[in-house]
C-alpha cells in the first residue's frame, strides 16, 4: 500500500509559510482556527507564557494522535507551528525594552478539516488524562487577519525590531495603515537550533488608508 501523505501547512501553502526574506509582500490571510491561551510578560522569564506553549503541543498532540488518528487515520498531518500575537492596549507603547508589559496570545493552528466535536473530545481527554492547571486558560476560536504585510526572518528574536520596522514602512509606502496585533510564526525550535539560524515569520495585519 502506498504511504499515506501528511498534510503539512508550512508545505502545502508556501504563501502563508514560506515568505521572501528579502523583501515584504501583501497576504491576504484566510480564516483559520486555532487553540489559543491569552496572558501577560517577559515570554523569556514568564511561567505563565512556558505554561501557555506547553498546553498548546499537548492539546494539539491530543487532538492529533488521541482523536484524529483514531476516527479519521487517513487524515494525518504535522502540527503547524506555534503562533504568537504581541500587543499592549496602546500600541504606540510598544517597546522591546520593556518585555514586562507585554500582553500576549500564543496559537496553534487546527486542521481546516477537524470538526467541532473533534477538538471538544481532545479537550475532555486533555482534561481527564492531565488536568493542566492553564486548562481553564485554553480556548479556541476562528481568527480572520485578513490583509496582512510579512516577511521571513532569520535570526535571534531580540533582533527583530529593524525587520519590523522594514515591514511598517513598506506598508506605508504601499499605502496602508497599521491594524492590529503583531503576528510572529516560529519555524524553529529554539532547543535545537542556534539563534542566529531561527526561522520567524514576521507579520502585521493594515488596512488601507483612506
Amino acid at each position: 500500500m502506498p504511504v499515506q501523505k501528511k498534510l503539512d501547512y508550512k508545505k502545502e501553502f508556501p504563501d502563508l509559510y514560506k515568505p521572501s526574506m528579502k523583501s515584504p509582500t501583501i497576504i491576504k490571510i484566510p480564516e483559520m482556527t486555532f487553540f489559543m491561551v491569552d496572558g501577560t510578560g517577559n515570554p523569556n522569564t514568564s511561567e505563565e507564557y512556558k505554561d501557555a506553549v506547553q498546553i498548546l503541543y499537548n492539546i494539539s498532540y491530543t487532538l492529533k494522535m488521541k482523536v484524529i488518528k483514531k476516527e479519521t487515520p487517513s487524515k494525518d498531518y504535522v502540527v503547524p507551528p506555534l503562533e504568537g500575537l504581541w500587543y499592549m492596549p496602546n500600541m504606540e507603547e510598544w517597546s522591546m525594552e520593556e518585555k514586562d508589559k507585554w500582553h500576549w496570545t500564543m496559537m496553534i493552528r487546527i486542521p481546516d478539516f477537524v470538526k467541532d466535536s473533534q477538538i471538544k473530545k481532545a479537550l475532555k481527554i486533555l482534561k481527564e488524562t492531565k488536568n493542566p492547571l492553564s486548562f481553564s486558560k485554553l480556548r479556541y476560536e476562528k481568527y480572520n487577519e485578513g490583509t496582512s504585510v510579512q516577511i521571513m526572518y532569520l535570526g535571534p528574536y531580540d533582533d527583530e525590531p529593524p525587520t519590523i520596522a522594514k515591514i511598517h514602512e513598506f506598508a506605508k509606502e504601499k499605502g496602508y495603515s497599521l491594524e492590529g496585533k503583531h503576528h510572529e510564526i516560529y519555524l524553529s525550535d529554539p532547543r535545537r537550533v542556534e539563534p542566529g539560524r531561527l526561522k520567524t515569520i514576521l507579520r502585521q495585519p493594515v488596512i488601507k488608508s483612506s
